[in-house]
């Protein structure tokens, strides 16, 4: 496909003859002489490359290249003129030109200039490739853990995905790899070298859900006047789509997504034509969507829909053969993240770790294992490293903790202090650490210090 090439200058001689120049060059080439119609013309014809002379009639080149800039108009812009001037060349190269340009112009410098602009394109979409490709990492069934119930689940979803267009359903608490397990579907099945794009239903504000979806036409409503924008499911045609956390979509974008599902098309927003698309729908919920119907916030035909193969990823604490796997992957990835000597996992941690309630399941148990290999001062991982984080304490039977009372009675205050004590003591006087070991934040450790006479001398040493 020829790169296409976009020339701002209201000089019509200069126009046409660097028209007919690049043409000659292999490129597809528009001129704009009217300074005023510039953007509908980006839009229209969306140009690889610009040449922008400085001095137009009605306006200036520069100004014109910085308004694009504030409009987050990317592409690259070559900057014309017929005065060598220093200055201008530093202000244009400033505003965001790529290069300069002096009139009249050389044929071949202006061919090898262009085809610089082109090869940098070409660089960056590479660059952007291969940072997707890294960071959708091909999975196999290890990364989830071998024991038999999960097992289960990924051998189930191995053979669903054998099927381009079956719809998927995936239920489960939060935090147990919902998303996970549906790029694993993708990448098994025959869309797996098209995109997955993952939507977290949640996440969007509902008066932009239905432009997120399906995209927008032009001037559909106040903020979409610059251009067609496309949505998530033309993004994803000839791939795979997964709609997160689907129980959070409104009535009406159920009704719509409802059609998308039985006629494989849509229309955009402000749109008068019908988009066709080929796309495999995976639905998460952590919710029970057939109790949804019953309450009547999800429609039922949707949930028939949607309710295809049906996918249940199990809660951590039922899978606990599968934590001590996966916290030393966690152990290893942060290690070399933090880069920290870290040699392993204290047989009391592992069984700290083994026997927690892990409400937030594998996202709780990766967050726990990151903030300790952060905050953590030797090779090995200990049980007082698991408890340096507000939220994630581990959570103490009364048989583990007791306070004891005299029988003369204490003062409320002395308590505190001697818990307040205590635990600087243990974290070396650290006190980032002792508000997480607290449960604290920072500020409210230091007004309790200072409320009960705690000062950081030899006293807490």
């Amino acid at each position: 496909m020829k790169s296409k090439i976009l020339i701002i200058d209201d000089d019509n001689l200069v126009s046409i003859s660097l028209k007919k120049a690049l043409i000659r060059l292999d490129f597809e080439v528009e001129a704009c002489m009217d300074a005023n119609e510039v953007f509908n013309f980006i839009d229209s014809f969306e140009p690889d490359i610009i040449l922008l002379d400085i001095y137009l009639t009605t306006t200036n080149g520069i100004e014109l290249l910085k308004k694009m800039r504030q409009m987050g108009i990317a592409i690259p812009v070559i900057m014309i003129t017929g005065y060598a001037d220093v200055n201008i060349a530093v202000q244009a190269i400033k505003a965001g030109a790529q290069d300069f340009l002096l009139k009249p112009l050389d044929l071949e410098q202006l061919r090898v200039v262009v085809n610089n602009s082109i090869e940098k394109i070409e660089l960056n979409r590479e660059v952007t490739k291969l940072k997707s490709i890294l960071q959708e990492d091909q999975l196999t069934s290890d990364f989830f853990g071998k024991g038999k119930k999960i097992q289960k689940v990924v051998s189930f979803a191995e053979k669903i995905a054998k099927s381009s267009d079956t719809t998927v359903l995936i239920e489960g608490e939060s935090g147990t790899g919902k998303e996970m397990i549906a790029r694993y579907v993708h990448q098994n099945s025959p869309r797996a070298q098209k995109r997955f794009i993952p939507i977290n239903c949640a996440a969007i504000p509902k008066e932009l859900a239905e432009s997120e979806f399906f995209g927008h036409e032009k001037g559909a409503f106040t903020g979409a006047a610059q251009k067609t924008k496309l949505g998530k499911f033309e993004l994803a045609d000839g791939g795979t789509i997964l709609l997160d956390e689907i129980a959070e979509l409104t009535v009406d974008l159920q009704v719509k997504l409802l059609r998308v599902l039985q006629e494989k098309n849509f229309y955009r927003v402000g749109g008068e034509r019908e988009v066709n698309v080929d796309v495999r729908i995976i639905a998460a919920t952590n919710k029970n969507l057939e109790e949804e119907v019953k309450k009547g916030n999800f429609r039922e035909d949707l949930f028939y829909r949607l309710n295809v193969a049906k996918v249940e990823m199990p809660a951590l604490r039922d899978r606990k053969e599968d934590i001590p796997l996966l916290a030393y992957s966690f152990l290893k990835e942060f290690a070399l993240k933090f880069q920290k000597k870290v040699t392993g996992i204290s047989k009391e941690a592992l069984e700290t770790i083994r026997n927690y309630g892990w409400k937030g399941n594998i996202r709780e148990l990766r967050n726990v294992i990151e903030r300790a290999v952060l905050l953590m001062e030797g090779e090995e991982l200990k049980p007082v490293d698991l408890n340096l984080f507000a939220g994630t304490v581990r959570e103490y039977s009364d048989k583990e903790f007791v306070l004891k009372i005299p029988s003369e009675g204490i003062r409320i205050d002395l308590v505190l202090k001697s818990l307040i004590l205590q635990t600087l003591k243990i974290t070396k006087n650290n006190q980032v650490k002792a508000a997480k070991v607290l449960g604290l934040s920072r500020s409210k450790l230091r007004y309790r210090m200072e409320q009960l006479g705690i000062q950081m001398t030899k006293e807490v040493m």
